[in-house]
């Protein structure tokens, strides 16, 4: 158990520097295609975060895989499906056509379990809106629910939402947990500006979000 616990920690480190260039690429793969969404695009500049009292952390979940996410808040209600890393090192992101799919990235933390869980999603496609087009207005003390291949539902309050430039992109504050021993999420897509030119975006939109319960 020991020995699982040491490799996992290695696999994390490793992933995280892997992570950070595999979504710089990824985003800049999107903008190749997508269409000029900076209206879609009011990321926030500086964090938002919750106020008040916040929700007790419920006790992780056994890992299981995740099926589907839903955040009712701004209309998402997707399936899920495994991704890895291609053949750069960079991870896999949905097919640029799946507008209504996120990719979990397998080599990390299941949702409900222990450790900062990771989906990535497009914001736009060729001709129409993505998934996380509405990703932007998402606000602190919002729920994400995540329905497992275990038949649970693992429902998540959100923490803090803010854009990364890629110049500035901050590795440890994205993919590691930021309390320990808590079932972390994290929903990322592009974000910031979108600029014509180079067909890219700015940056990374991050929506950071914890394990409060589970429903049916």
């Amino acid at each position: 158990m020991a020995a699982d616990r040491i490799r996992t920690r290695t696999i994390s480190a490793a992933a995280w520097g892997v992570l950070l260039l595999c979504l710089w690429l990824w985003s800049r793969g999107l903008g190749e295609d997508a269409q000029d969404n900076a209206g879609a695009q009011n990321a926030f500049t500086a964090a938002q975060v919750l106020q008040g009292p916040a929700p007790k952390a419920a006790k992780p979940l056994n890992p299981a895989g995740p099926q589907g996410v839903e955040v009712k808040s701004i209309g998402v209600q997707a399936v899920v499906s495994k991704r890895g890393l291609d053949k750069s090192g960079a991870v896999d992101p949905p097919p640029f056509g799946s507008a209504n799919e996120v990719g979990w990235y397998q080599g990390g933390a299941t949702p409900g379990a222990a450790g900062a869980a990771i989906m990535v999603g497009h914001v736009d496609t060729r001709s129409k809106p993505a998934v996380f087009y509405r990703l932007h207005d998402i606000r602190p003390g919002e729920k994400i629910r995540v329905n497992r291949a275990d038949g649970t539902a693992a429902v998540f309050t959100v923490e803090r939402v803010e854009t990364f430039d890629k110049e500035s992109f901050n590795a440890d504050r994205v993919y590691g947990p930021h309390k320990k021993g808590r079932a972390e999420l994290r929903l990322i897509t592009c974000g910031g500006e979108y600029q014509p030119l180079e067909k890219a975006y700015t940056g990374n939109l991050v929506v950071s979000a914890y394990l409060t319960g589970t429903s049916p």
